[in-house]
Parts: C-alpha cells; sequence; structure tokens
C-alpha cells in the first residue's frame, strides 16, 4: 500500500538535499503516517485507517465522523 493519508490525501513530496557546496540531490519528503484504529458508534463498528498525524489532530478536534464525512465529501474516502 503506497504513503498517502486515507483521511487528508497527503502524500510524500519531493525537494532537494542541499550540500555547503550547494550541490543539490534528490530527496523524498515522507508524510508522518499512522496505521490507528478508531470506533464508529453509528455503526457499532472499529476500522482501521492509515492517517497522518495531522488526522489525528482533527479527529481529536472534531471528531470521527464528521473527519469522515469531510473525507467523503472531497472523495478521498470509499469506505
Amino acid at each position: 500500500m503506497s504513503r498517502v493519508c486515507e483521511l487528508t490525501g497527503k502524500r510524500a513530496m519531493s525537494g532537494n538535499n542541499v550540500s555547503h557546496a550547494m550541490n543539490k540531490t534528490k530527496r523524498r519528503f515522507n508524510v508522518n503516517l499512522f496505521t490507528k484504529r478508531f470506533y464508529l458508534p453509528e455503526e457499532d463498528k472499529w476500522i482501521s485507517l492509515k492517517v497522518s498525524a495531522k488526522a489525528i489532530k482533527n479527529i481529536n478536534k472534531l471528531g470521527i465522523t464528521e473527519v469522515m464525512k469531510q473525507a467523503r465529501a472531497k472523495g478521498l474516502l470509499t469506505k
């Protein structure tokens, strides 16, 4: 599975390593991802999602149902 957040759509970016002599080589900025289980009280079940640290903060603030609703509206979540 790829390194993509299932709720926010965040994915790896590319950039450069820059040395003191200003030599540039390609590098990759990976997303801070976690596989985490969430409880959905409406459906009375647990789900496992691969989410970024930012998505976990949003879930703590808004609730899992609201964040999933926003992700479905953006077309990111199909479950």
